[in-house]
């Protein structure tokens, strides 16, 4: 499948943050591949992204280091993205 391993899901995203300042910020774990905002059907923001890193190793890097780091003043979650188990 596309993507698994070295995806995660991040959440409590700043309703003002957007994509390029999450991928900025998740860069410190290695080469961000995709940050993706979700947004409702009134396009203001969920509060939560999936991003995709080059390799698993990656994104276990990010879930362990950036999770409960302060981002635009929000301390977000980083977890493994279960979507594709």
């Amino acid at each position: 499948r596309p993507g698994q391993g070295r995806r995660v899901y991040v959440g409590n995203l700043s309703w003002d943050c957007q994509w390029q300042d999450l991928k900025d910020h998740m860069r410190a774990a290695g080469e961000v591949r995709y940050a993706d905002i979700m947004y409702g059907p009134d396009g203001r923001s969920k509060g939560c992204a999936l991003v995709e890193y080059n390799t698993v190793e990656e994104a276990q890097k990010a879930i362990t280091e950036l999770h409960d780091s302060d981002l635009m003043g929000r301390l977000i979650f980083v977890r493994e993205d279960r979507e594709n188990v």
